[in-house]
């Protein structure tokens, strides 16, 4: 139990700001008893994405696509030479165009993309057989170009990188050789066509949740972001809608909502929402007195990196009204929309 002296300025500064008249005043010098801040809780609701499904590598093979450069040899036609002088490792090596196709002597442009390397083969074959009787032709990839992977963030070794093979998440991840220090790995995300995936990048790494290892595609993004870029989100019945920095990763509500301005106008007190990230497939949804708070019978709650408040005008009834009303705002600011936050208006109701 701790005793705590309800003269706190910063009480005292949102009651203000909010218009509060309503609150119990206490004597100066009034002492109470508060056990935590998890008394100002009303609710909490767990939720988790379930995890994807078990992927196989049995059977996939690489694809060429725009950007390859393929190495072909066709003897007496397309050959690599090592004797020609300055520049004859390029010979045989044709780049696959962004049609798909590549140029070859001869039979023109083929279209390659999509093909594995057994199957450009064969299609050379049936190309040139129009033009030699019984063409032996021999087809390797030069440079692995079509199929990016960008790792962005707190890796040693940020960068473009090309996958050359069916990838894991785990292969994916070594590619950057190492976290630096301030690596936030409990928000690490993969992101495919503008989506954060629901994946635990935490829990593969030190969890060996092996369920988390997904095959990454051409043009995935992971990102690790950095530890000292802490932010809460406050939305709702406030003056200044939307990210309020961390002093050196401590905040609490009442700050948060001072930072964000409450409205003058009267707002749901005993009922503000707030959302917090675990990891990108899990989170808590939460229902938060604040006047228990500013009557002075619950310490303010803290904030972790990530939290989203929501300051309701009036009661709401279900989660799916505060997600809604949310996630416009939350896409047009760019906030990452975690998974579990979409699996929750997509599933429940309540």
């Amino acid at each position: 139990m701790r005793q705590v002296l309800l003269s706190t300025l910063i009480i005292a500064t949102v009651m203000v700001a909010a218009g509060c008249t309503r609150f119990t005043q206490y004597e100066p010098g009034t002492v109470m008893e508060i056990t935590g801040d998890t008394e100002a809780l009303v609710a909490v609701k767990e939720v988790q994405v379930p995890p994807p499904p078990a992927e196989s590598t049995v059977g996939l093979e690489y694809r060429v696509g725009p950007g390859d450069v393929l190495s072909v040899n066709v003897p007496d036609l397309i050959e690599r030479r090592t004797d020609a002088g300055p520049g004859s490792d390029n010979l045989g090596n044709f780049r696959v165009y962004a049609s798909g196709k590549m140029i070859l002597p001869l039979v023109g442009p083929v279209e390659v993309a999509g093909l594995t390397i057994e199957e450009v083969q064969a299609k050379l074959v049936r190309a040139f057989s129009a033009f030699i009787l019984q063409p032996v032709v021999s087809v390797e990839i030069q440079e692995f170009k079509s199929q990016p992977l960008y790792l962005l963030g707190k890796f040693n070794k940020p960068g473009l990188y090309y996958l050359d093979r069916p990838t894991s998440l785990l292969h994916g991840l070594a590619l950057g050789s190492g976290m630096q220090d301030r690596a936030n790995l409990r928000g690490a995300r993969v992101v495919r066509e503008n989506k954060i995936l629901p994946v635990d990048i935490y829990a593969l790494l030190y969890m060996n949740d092996m369920q988390q290892n997904i095959l990454l595609k051409p043009s995935d993004t992971i990102y690790v972001p950095s530890n000292d870029d802490q932010l809460v989100y406050v939305f709702g019945a406030v003056e200044k809608p939307g990210p309020v920095p961390m002093d050196n990763g401590q905040l609490n509500i009442l700050q948060a909502l001072t930072a964000a301005g409450l409205h003058k106008s009267n707002f749901d007190h005993e009922h503000l929402r707030l959302i917090r990230t675990l990891s990108p497939t899990r989170g808590q949804f939460m229902v938060v007195d604040a006047s228990a708070i500013m009557d002075g019978k619950a310490m303010p709650l803290s904030l972790r990196d990530g939290d989203i408040l929501y300051v309701p005008k009036t009661r709401l009834g279900h989660w799916n009204e505060v997600i809604n009303e949310l996630l416009p705002t939350i896409q047009i600011l760019g906030t990452a929309v975690q998974p579990f936050l979409l699996y929750e208006a997509a599933t429940n109701d309540d």
